[in-house]
């Protein structure tokens, strides 16, 4: 099954790609992810992109794609995928179709910008592998401490509060016109994000139609 997590910067799309990941058993694919990772590791597209996220704004089309069309590709991706951070633009969705890429669920997970505002404050990100926590509906087990390696828990840049309004207006500018897209191919599912983690997920999974 390959699915597609579509949502505003901080609706919950990094959280239900990892239970998705675990209840489904096949891999998410997180663009933001390896984005801060080639930025960690100071590679030449981390170094392209750095600027582009650290002002909120969007990586151009043809980074984002040239990544998620060679990850797809991969083995472990043989029975299926989630996206989660792409595509943002109506030219990624097509060009994801143009390309090959099958997909069959779009998942929206449906938010006010008020609620992720107040969401964004408690952010944590690991510095060393990029998992998150939120101090309030997912924090880690020792403050300021990674559950999976142990690195160190920051607020990204990006989570900053003028950031995060400048995501929105850019996310509601580009990306809600993937909805539909997307319902026109008849694959689009819209879920409440305002709910808890573990009901969220229930919706999804009975969305998408999955038996776990």
């Amino acid at each position: 099954m390959n699915l597609i997590l579509l949502g505003a910067p901080g609706a919950g799309k990094g959280t239900q790609a990892e239970l998705l990941m675990q209840k489904l058993a096949i891999p998410s694919i997180s663009t933001g992810n390896m984005l801060r990772e080639a930025m960690r590791n100071g590679t030449a597209l981390g170094k392209q992109v750095k600027q582009y996220m650290d002002e909120g704004l969007l990586v151009p089309d043809e980074l984002i794609l040239g990544i998620v069309v060679e990850r797809v590709a991969a083995p472990d991706c043989k029975n299926g995928f989630i996206l989660d951070g792409v595509p943002r633009t109506l030219n990624q969705a097509e060009a994801l179709e143009a390309k090959g890429v099958k997909i069959d669920h779009v998942v929206s997970i449906e938010i006010d910008d008020a609620v992720i505002e107040g969401r964004m404050t408690g952010r944590r990100a690991c510095t060393a592998c990029g998992a998150t926590y939120h101090i309030v509906a997912n924090p880690p087990k020792a403050e300021g401490v990674c559950d999976l390696c142990g690195g160190e828990l920051t607020i990204r840049k990006d989570d900053a509060p003028e950031t995060v309004r400048k995501r929105l207006e850019v996310y509601h500018a580009s990306t809600e016109i993937l909805k539909d897209f997307y319902a026109k191919m008849g694959k689009l599912r819209l879920i409440e994000g305002n709910q808890s983690i573990e009901s969220a997920n229930e919706d999804i999974l009975a969305a998408i139609g999955a038996q776990v």
